[in-house]
C-alpha cells in the first residue's frame, strides 16, 4: 500500500504505475498454468491488430485499442488467463514508402549488395522524395534499411501503447517480418499450394505503375475523376456506328464492340464486324448482358484492358489480347499485330512512348483530323479504380501471379465462409452484412504476389530448360525444414548457387506475398502454431478478433478464410469491430485528407485515462467524432478521474474497524443501487458494450458523490459511538472498493493509485465485482432515490431564498406518496444532518419535494 498524498493529481501516474506493472508482471501470461489448465474456458485469447509501423500513430488507434484493451481488463479481473499479445506490422508498401523517403533511396535488385552502407541522409528534412533523386541501392541494403527504421518506429509505438496504458503482454510479441512470422507464412503458403488452393496464372492484372505492382481487389477503392465522354465512329458495312467512350487511348486495344443482346438498336449488327477509327481494324460486334443500353450510344468498345468489365467481356467472349499499355503505364513500342495498315501503323507510332494522359491528349487530334470525332467530347465526373495507397489511376496489364482461392470462383468455398460468418458472434452484429457483401461480390482469386522488396518472400523456385528459358510450370519448392527461405539468394535443394539463370538451372520467385497473407495468419504467429503446437492448440480458436470495420474486407475476411483452409475452423469465437473517428465535419479521418491527429500530444496534455474515457465512451461500431481544439469528451474525461482521487481520499479519511457492518436503511439503499450497477456493467461487458458499462458506472458515481456523500458524511464524521457511525463508513468503504474496480478497466492509472492507498497488490488482478460481495437483498425502499430528491429539493429552497447552502433551517415539509415518504423517514436523521434542519415534516404528495413553510423561520 501506498501513502494518500495530501493532493492527488493524475499528472506522472503513467510513468509510476507502468513501471510497477512491468516491474510486477501484472499483465504476463502464464502460458504454463494455461496449458495445464483442464478447462479452456479459463483462457482468453485476443488476436490483437499489428498496427503498420511506418511513421506514425494516430488518434484512431488510440479509439479501437482502448476498446480491445477495455475487454482484456475486464476478462482479466474476472479470473481468465488473458493472452494478449502485441505485434507489429513491418512488411509492405507504406514501409517501403517512408524508408525511400527517410533515407533517399530507392531499391534496384540487379545492384550488388554494399557492406556497411551509409545512406544519403535520415530524417527526409527538406529533401527530394523524387524517384530520380534518390541513390539506388541493392534489394539488400534495402530491406537493411526498411529493418533498421521499423525497429525504431516499433520503439516509438510501444512507448506510446504503455503510456496509453494497454495491459498486453510485452513478453508476448511479434512482428510480421521476423523469421518465425516468415517460417508460418511461407508454411501456409506451401499447405495451400499442396491442397491446390495456391496456384500461378497469367491473367489480367490491376495494376499501379507508380509502384510497378500488382493490386488485389480488396486493395482498391474508387475516386471520383474528372472525364469526358468522345463519340467515335466506327464504319460498318452499310453505316457508321457511333460508340461513347472515356478511354479514346486504348482504341489501338479495342477487339469488339459490344451491346446488349435485347437491344433492338443493334441486333441487326450481331453477327458482323465494324472498323475501327483510325487504325481500321476490323473487330466483331458482340451481345453480352453487362453492356447498358442506357449508357452513352448503348453500344461500348471493349479494349484490352480498360476496366473490370472489359476483363469480364474478354474471358467470357473468348476475344483476343492486344495489350498497349506497358508496366511503366506508358503505351508500348510495338504496335499490335492487328494493325496492318500504314496509316494505322504510323498512327500508332505517334503513341509509342507517351503515358495515358499524353496518349489520350494524342489520340483525340488523331480522331479530329481523321473526322472520326464526333462533336465536343463532354466532360463527366465518374468513378475510377485506385490503389488504395496510390495517386494515380490503376491500369489493367497481363502478368504472371500467385493467387489464392477465395470463393471469387468457387461457390462451396463462397458458402463455406458465407456459414462461417455466420457461426462467428459479431459486434456488433449488423457489421455481419458488410463481410458478407464482401463475399458475395468477390470477382476472382485473392492476388498474392506483389512486385514489392520487403515482404515475406514467395517459396518458389522454378527450372530453366537447356535453352536457358524459364519453366514457370516446373515450380521447385522447398521442404518444410528448409523454412524460412529467400529464393532470390537462396538455392533450392539439388542445385547450388552457380547454377542460377543458367540453362539447366533455375531461377528464383523475386516477387513477395501481399502483406495480408502475413496478417492473416496473426493467430497462429502469436501462439506459436509451428513453434509450440501444444501450446498453439490451448489458445486456437482465439476468443475474440478486435479491429476496425474497414479491414473487414482484408484482415478479417482473410484470416477466417486461412483458417478455414488450414483448420476448417473459425480462428475465433468473437469479434469487436469499432467505428471510425471523424472530423468536425464527419468525413473520416485519414493521411490522404490531411486530417489526422496524433495522439501523443493529447496524451500529455490531458492523461491516458482522459482519453481512454473518450474513447471508451463510443459503442462499437459507432463513429466518433474527434475535434483536437475542443476535446469536450477528454477534459469530461479528465474530470472523472481527478474525481476518483478526490472522491478516494475523502472516503479514506474516515476511520474504519475491520468488524464494522451496514446497518442503516439508507446505506443498505446505496449498495442496493451499486448491486444492479454490478449486474448491468458486468452484462454489458459480457455482451462487448463497453460503453454501457462505463455509462452505468459513471452515472452511478455521480450520484454518490453529489448525494451520497453529502447525505452520510456528518455521520461518518461522527464519533465512532454515534448510531449509524460505523455503518456509514463501512459503506463507504465497500462502495469505493468496488466502484475502483468497475472503473479500473477504463481509468487504470487513477484507479491503480487510489486502490494502492487501502490495499496490497493491483486492482487490474483483482477480482471482478458481484453482487454477493455487497451483502445486500433484492428487494428494498428506494430510500437512496428517495433522499436523493429530497436534497434537491432542500437545496433548491436555499437557493430560491438567496442564503448559502450552508444556512440551518428551523423546519421543514417534505412531500412525497405514501412509498416516497415511508423512505424518506428512514433517512431523516441524515437529511437533517446535511441539510442543517432542525425539524422536518412529512405531507403527502404526487412527488418529493421541500417546502418551506415558515419562511420566516430561515435564519
Amino acid at each position: 500500500m501506498t501513502a494518500i498524498p495530501d493532493k492527488p493529481a493524475l499528472e506522472g501516474l503513467e510513468n509510476k504505475w507502468g513501471a510497477v506493472w512491468q516491474q510486477a508482471g501484472t499483465y504476463a501470461f502464464d502460458g504454463k498454468s494455461a496449458l495445464e489448465a483442464s478447462d479452456r474456458q479459463c483462457v482468453y485469447a485476443i488476436d490483437t491488430p499489428p498496427p503498420t509501423a511506418s511513421g506514425s500513430l494516430h488518434i484512431g488507434h488510440v479509439f479501437s485499442y482502448t476498446h480491445t484493451d477495455v475487454i482484456a481488463r475486464y476478462q482479466r479481473m474476472t479470473g481468465k488467463k488473458v493472452f494478449y499479445p502485441i505485434g507489429w506490422d513491418d512488411n509492405g508498401l507504406p514501409t517501403e514508402r517512408r524508408v525511400q523517403n527517410y533515407y533517399g533511396v530507392r531499391c534496384d535488385p540487379s545492384l550488388p549488395y554494399v557492406a556497411d552502407f551509409t545512406p544519403p541522409y535520415e530524417g527526409g528534412d527538406n529533401k527530394s522524395s523524387k524517384a530520380s533523386d534518390q541513390v539506388p541501392v541493392s534489394r539488400r541494403n534495402f530491406i537493411e534499411l526498411c529493418e533498421r527504421l521499423t525497429e525504431e518506429d516499433e520503439k516509438q509505438f510501444e512507448a506510446l501503447w504503455r503510456m496509453l496504458g494497454l495491459s498486453v503482454d510485452w513478453a508476448q510479441t511479434y512482428r510480421t517480418i521476423g523469421p518465425e512470422s516468415i517460417r508460418a507464412s511461407q508454411l501456409a503458403f506451401l499447405n495451400n499450394v499442396e491442397r491446390g488452393e495456391a496456384y500461378q496464372d497469367w491473367a489480367p492484372t490491376l495494376w499501379d505503375v507508380t509502384f510497378r505492382s500488382a493490386v488485389a481487389q480488396a486493395e482498391l477503392e474508387d475516386r471520383d475523376q474528372p472525364g469526358a465522354y468522345h463519340r467515335l465512329a466506327f464504319h460498318g458495312a452499310d453505316s457508321d456506328v457511333f460508340i461513347e467512350t472515356t478511354r479514346p487511348e486504348l482504341l489501338a486495344a479495342c477487339v469488339a464492340v459490344v451491346a446488349h443482346p435485347d437491344d433492338e438498336r443493334y441486333k441487326p449488327l450481331f453477327g458482323t464486324t465494324v472498323r475501327t477509327p483510325v487504325f481500321g481494324v476490323e473487330v466483331p460486334v458482340v451481345a453480352h448482358h453487362l453492356a447498358q443500353p442506357d449508357k452513352g450510344s448503348g453500344i461500348a468498345m471493349v479494349c484490352t484492358f480498360g476496366d473490370i468489365t472489359d476483363v469480364t467481356w474478354w474471358r467470357e467472349l473468348q476475344l483476343p489480347t492486344r495489350a498497349i499499355i506497358g508496366f511503366d503505364g506508358r503505351i508500348v513500342a510495338d504496335a499490335p499485330e492487328a494493325i496492318v495498315s500504314a496509316s494505322g501503323r504510323d498512327a500508332f507510332a505517334k503513341l509509342a512512348g507517351l503515358t495515358i494522359f499524353s496518349a489520350k491528349k494524342t489520340m483525340v487530334e488523331l480522331l479530329g483530323e481523321s473526322g472520326e470525332l464526333i462533336g465536343d467530347p463532354k466532360p463527366i465526373q465518374h468513378p475510377v479504380k485506385f490503389y488504395e495507397k496510390g495517386d494515380r489511376p490503376l491500369e489493367i496489364v497481363s502478368t504472371r501471379q500467385w493467387y489464392v482461392k477465395n470463393g471469387g470462383k468457387d461457390e462451396a468455398l463462397r458458402a463455406r465462409l458465407l456459414d462461417a460468418g455466420r457461426e462467428l458472434d459479431w459486434n456488433p452484429e449488423f457489421m455481419r452484412v458488410r463481410f458478407e457483401n464482401w463475399v458475395n461480390g468477390l470477382a476472382g482469386d485473392w492476388l498474392i504476389s506483389r512486385q514489392r522488396f520487403f515482404g515475406v518472400p514467395l517459396p518458389v523456385w522454378y527450372r530453366v530448360d537447356e535453352h536457358g528459358e524459364t519453366q514457370f510450370d516446373q515450380v521447385i519448392l522447398p521442404t518444410a525444414e528448409q523454412l524460412p527461405v529467400d529464393p532470390s539468394s537462396d538455392a533450392p535443394t539439388g542445385f547450388d548457387e552457380a547454377q542460377r539463370g543458367v540453362a539447366g538451372g533455375f531461377v528464383g520467385e523475386v516477387d513477395i506475398m501481399d502483406t495480408w497473407m502475413t496478417s492473416s495468419l496473426t493467430p497462429q504467429i502469436a501462439a506459436g502454431w509451428e513453434r509450440d503446437p501444444e501450446f498453439f492448440a490451448a489458445l486456437f480458436p482465439f476468443d475474440l478478433r478486435p479491429q476496425g470495420q474497414d479491414i473487414i474486407r482484408t484482415w478479417l475476411f482473410s484470416t477466417l478464410l486461412r483458417s478455414v483452409q488450414q483448420h476448417d475452423s473459425l480462428p475465433w469465437r468473437h469479434t469487436a469491430i469499432s467505428g471510425f473517428i471523424v472530423d468536425p465535419d464527419r468525413k473520416k479521418m485519414s493521411k490522404s485528407k490531411g486530417n489526422v491527429v496524433t495522439p501523443a500530444a493529447i496524451l500529455e496534455q490531458h492523461g491516458s485515462d482522459a482519453t481512454r474515457y473518450w474513447a471508451a465512451s463510443s459503442r462499437l461500431g459507432a463513429d466518433a467524432a474527434f475535434d483536437p481544439a475542443n476535446p469536450t469528451q477528454i477534459k469530461i474525461g479528465r474530470r472523472l478521474s481527478i474525481k476518483v482521487l478526490n472522491a478516494a481520499k475523502f472516503v479514506l479519511g474516515f476511520a474504519s474497524s475491520p468488524e464494522a457492518t451496514v446497518t442503516e436503511a439508507l446505506d443498505n439503499a446505496m449498495l442496493r443501487s451499486l448491486a444492479q450497477v454490478v449486474r448491468d456493467a458486468t452484462a454489458a461487458l459480457d455482451s462487448y458494450d463497453h460503453a454501457r458499462a462505463l455509462e452505468v458506472t459513471e452515472t452511478f458515481f455521480w450520484t454518490f458523490c453529489d448525494d451520497y456523500l453529502e447525505l452520510v458524511k456528518e455521520r461518518a464524521h461522527g464519533a465512532a459511538e454515534d448510531a449509524g457511525h460505523e455503518s456509514a463508513v463501512a459503506a463507504l468503504r465497500l462502495a469505493l472498493s468496488v466502484m475502483l474496480r468497475l472503473f479500473a478497466p477504463f481509468i487504470p492509472f487513477a484507479t491503480e493509485e487510489t486502490w494502492s492507498w487501502f490495499n496490497a497488490g493491483s486492482v487490474h488482478v483483482a477480482a471482478w465485482p458481484v453482487v454477493d460481495e455487497l451483502g445486500v437483498t433484492e428487494e428494498g425502499p428506494a430510500v437512496l432515490r428517495a433522499a436523493s430528491a429530497a436534497l434537491v429539493g432542500i437545496r433548491r429552497l436555499k437557493t430560491d431564498a438567496k442564503v448559502s447552502q450552508k444556512t440551518p433551517i428551523r423546519s421543514v415539509t417534505l412531500t412525497g406518496t405514501d412509498e416516497q415518504l415511508a423512505a424518506l423517514r428512514l433517512a431523516e436523521a441524515d437529511l437533517k444532518a446535511v441539510g442543517r434542519i432542525e425539524r422536518i415534516s412529512f405531507a403527502a404528495g404526487t412527488e418529493i419535494s421541500a417546502v418551506d413553510g415558515e419562511l420566516g423561520d430561515l435564519a
